[in-house]
């Protein structure tokens, strides 16, 4: 039996020692640095996460600011999905990854709209985030990508609890913030 091989992304918004060694267990990770506010805290936290990715030569992708994507050189942009500008491919280097949040089938199309090469679904289990109805879980994720023909990445609630039920899943990526912070 052939094991899968995920890629991961993982949303940061602060780092700190536990996290950077939770970090460097995992292989095949890319890290989403999950701040977009402009105060001197927020960026120095942003700066601290793109140079610890840039040390351990882990790609990093920015949320929603396309020009800093470029200042920084990362390697992708995450459109959350609120987001509703559409991103110029032209120039952008070779392996820059659009990457785009949807919660249903409009945001999905909305996302393919803007050039996203990655959809993350949400949310797959439940989260403080979001209310008990509005989970996908297993089944319903499964049956709401079924025709997406974008790769789908599972994102939402993903804990060390409930990380095996990811295989039921016909998905071989996976992002997530609390499972980095609460993993030992």
């Amino acid at each position: 039996m052939s094991t899968i091989l995920y890629k991961y992304y993982v949303f940061l918004d602060t780092i700190n020692s536990v996290i950077e060694n939770n970090l460097n267990k995992i292989k095949n990770i890319n890290i989403i640095v999950n701040l977009n506010y402009n105060n001197k805290e927020s960026l120095e936290k942003e700066l601290s996460i793109i140079n610890f990715a840039k040390k351990n030569k882990i790609p990093f992708i920015l949320k929603n600011n396309y020009q800093k994507c470029l200042q920084n050189k990362s390697d992708g942009i995450l459109i959350d999905s609120s987001n509703k500008k559409i991103i110029k491919p032209i120039l952008l280097k070779k392996k820059f990854v659009i990457i785009g949040i949807a919660h249903n089938q409009l945001e999905y199309l909305q996302k393919k709209a803007q050039g996203c090469t990655l959809v993350m679904l949400s949310p797959l289990f439940y989260n403080e985030k979001y209310s008990i109805n509005k989970i996908l879980n297993v089944v319903k994720f499964n049956n709401k990508k079924i025709n997406w023909d974008i790769d789908v990445c599972a994102l939402g609630g993903i804990t060390p609890k409930n990380i095996k039920k990811i295989k039921l899943l016909n998905i071989t990526k996976i992002g997530f913030k609390r499972f980095i912070l609460e993993a030992k």
